[in-house]
């Protein structure tokens, strides 16, 4: 990358006052003073809507903010971004919420953005951000250097990087960066850590870092040093596997060889029912046939290069499984190094292997050289105390944490998050999974949960095969963490968010008033589980045996998580209740949750009550979305409004 830089172009601030940011569309110029308050939190589902994500090209260009709220409005329209000549982009904390999806920082670059400023940003982004060649920094005393013309050193944005990520900045990317490194221009420092006390994530690390010759593994790491890592698995789903492969060939060539495809898969779970809820407009600006030619494009690359791809069943009701989910149910294990193109990845965390989302262009190099590029995170360790009520879910734990004030504040960002405590033990593998997937949520690094007896037990039952628990597969007695929260789960009780973001947690005994609804979804990968859904279903019988049904008026869908959860709820009976109570089940998808499915509202009046682990809004339709359990879920469906669970 060009040493120094200089932006020649304007500045967007991303001000929380949408007539400020019409007004920098029209050509005024603001200060920072007259953008503020910025807005805080702005998620990559607001930088790029779901729907934009069925392009994978330089068309992303067209799309940046188009689904930034401010207030109730949507200040951004098509284009708008592009046409304004803006090469900087400034907001508040956490930058970059959400999703893992690359398309945002790609849309951002392809519209001439080439800085982002924020007081914080989310990991996944961030590193999304430096893939590309996208300059990223917290220093808002750039804006007026900017401003004046004065060229920037390079190192300004390197500064406080790890050598490896300080070495993709300046060589503008991961993909030149790695060529760099293949062609014996770049080596990677080795790990300099002395033996010391490590966290289980830690452990996990230094035994898969990548090392020059294939020498031995480091005897420790530490936070903050730059690693390349050797992956158990690698998985990536139809919004990305396009794309990355698209990267990859104009990097490395249309022949270029895959390492041990065998431990690569591929996923069609996001948008298999598209076709049934896709709002008319975006069929008529085409989109769906968009949308189709990613499965296309997915399943040609998969066929190319003898990769297991998980598709549609054949009579087209739903997919095999959500991509994390079943990668929890048949393939990751304890001590695994485990990769995906979702935000949701840390899923599998629950089993004590390490699991993180990465973006496009980690998971196409990935799929080259095995490993991907980590800076050693630190650990926030959550220590679970107390046996939860018989009403309260993994979900209402989650939630609690969510609207911690130091998790609101960012307080988790970066880190991964170790559950420990005597909780744990009323939890199976299934709750503990709602806790590691929801790290997303939380701005961690991810989830994770040292394995036991239960971890063996669900590798046992789900897959009939023994799983070895070695003795190193904890953190050390004095393993250093980066802070401890303290949760009493035996005080705490059902909980929601309120619409807009998982973080607006409150009790469900704090609602002042009666909340009618029109739609109940149970489903996504934290809906449905096996237990997500024997505890809704617990819920339905009482109802069922107390002469109750889904009321006129409302639509009640459950979704399962994956094809092998769906058998073993029909085995049970479950779902045969869920349809004697007014459901309506469907195949497994991630579906309403990424707005591709039944489940989605259609009105901004509406109002649903679900299960899914995100609210942000247009994330499930225009309507307004209440986060809660899966057995809240139910008893809402029941009554109509958002209810408390009474189960047996």
């Amino acid at each position: 990358m060009q040493d120094p830089l200089r932006f020649e172009g304007r500045i967007l601030f991303l001000s929380a006052d949408p007539d400020r940011i019409r007004r920098q569309l029209e050509g005024e110029d603001l200060s920072l003073d007259d953008a503020l308050p910025l807005r805080d939190q702005v998620s990559t589902d607001e930088i790029t809507p779901a729907f934009i994500c069925y392009h994978y090209d330089e068309t992303l260009g067209e799309f940046p903010y188009l689904g930034l709220k401010c207030g109730e409005e949507l200040p951004v329209g098509r284009g708008a971004v592009r046409a304004g000549g803006f090469a900087v982009s400034v907001s508040g904390r956490r930058r970059g919420k959400g999703s893992s999806r690359e398309a945002s920082p790609f849309a951002e670059l392809c519209a001439g953005v080439r800085l982002v400023l924020a007081e914080s940003f989310e990991r996944i982004y961030r590193q999304n951000c430096q893939n590309l060649g996208l300059l990223t920094s917290t220093d808002f005393g750039l804006v007026d250097r900017i401003r004046r013309g004065e060229p920037i050193p390079l190192a300004e944005f390197t500064r406080g990087l790890d050598p490896i990520t300080a070495g993709i900045v300046a060589a503008g990317g991961l993909f030149p960066y790695s060529l760099a490194r293949q062609e014996g221009r770049v080596t990677c420092p080795a790990p300099g850590t002395s033996p010391r006390p490590m966290t289980l994530a830690e452990k996990i690390l230094a035994r898969h870092a990548a090392t020059a010759g294939g020498g031995p593994a480091p005897a420790a790491v530490s936070p903050g040093e730059g690693l390349f890592v050797r992956t158990d698995w690698r998985f990536s789903h139809e919004y990305v596997t396009p794309m990355a492969a698209r990267f990859l060939e104009r990097a490395a060539g249309a022949e270029v060889r895959l390492k041990e495809p065998e431990r690569i898969l591929a996923f069609r779970d996001h948008l298999t029912f598209l076709d049934r809820s896709m709002a008319r407009e975006h069929r008529e600006q085409g989109l769906l046939a968009v949308a189709e030619g990613l499965e296309a494009a997915q399943a040609a690359f998969c066929a190319k290069h003898g990769i297991v791809l998980h598709g549609v069943r054949a009579d087209g009701e739903g997919s095999a499984g959500i991509c994390h989910s079943l990668i929890a149910e048949r393939y990751a294990l304890p001590g695994q190094l485990v990769v995906g193109t979702d935000s949701h990845t840390p899923h599998a965390g629950a089993l004590g292997c390490l699991a993180f989302g990465v973006g496009t262009t980690d998971i196409a190099c990935a799929w080259v050289t095995g490993e991907v590029r980590v800076t050693v995170p630190p650990t926030l360790r959550i220590r679970l105390h107390g046996r939860p009520g018989p009403s309260v879910a993994a979900k209402d734990l989650v939630l609690h944490l969510l609207a911690l004030p130091f998790i609101r504040e960012g307080g988790a960002l970066g880190h991964v998050i170790e559950y420990q405590g005597e909780a744990l033990a009323w939890l199976d593998t299934d709750e503990r999974a709602t806790l590691t997937n929801m790290a997303a949520e939380i701005g961690g690094f991810t989830g994770i949960v040292a394995p036991d007896r239960e971890t063996l037990r669900f590798i046992q039952e789900r897959r009939g095969v023994a799983a070895e628990m070695e003795d190193w597969m904890h953190s050390d007695e004095d393993a250093r963490f980066a802070a401890s929260l303290e949760v009493d789960c035996s005080a705490l009780e059902p909980m929601l968010a309120r619409p807009g973001d998982p973080g607006n947690g409150v009790p469900l005994s704090a609602l002042d008033r009666a909340v009618p609804i029109d739609i109940a979804y149970l489903g996504s990968c934290t809906g449905g589980k096996r237990e997500d859904l024997r505890r809704a279903a617990e819920v339905v019988r009482a109802g069922l045996r107390a002469g109750l049904r889904v009321p006129p008026g409302v639509r009640f869908f459950v979704q399962c998580g994956s094809e092998d959860v769906r058998r073993h709820a029909e085995a049970e009976g479950w779902i045969a209740d869920f349809e004697r109570a007014g459901a309506t089940v469907l195949g497994s998808s991630c579906g309403a949750c990424i707005n591709a499915g039944p489940g989605v509202s259609d009105r901004p009046d509406q109002v649903t009550i679900s299960a899914i682990n995100r609210n942000f809004p247009g994330r499930s339709g225009p309507g307004q979305v209440w986060l809660a359990s899966p057995a809240t879920v139910a008893a809402s469906a029941l009554a109509g409004r958002i209810a408390a669970p009474a189960p047996e």
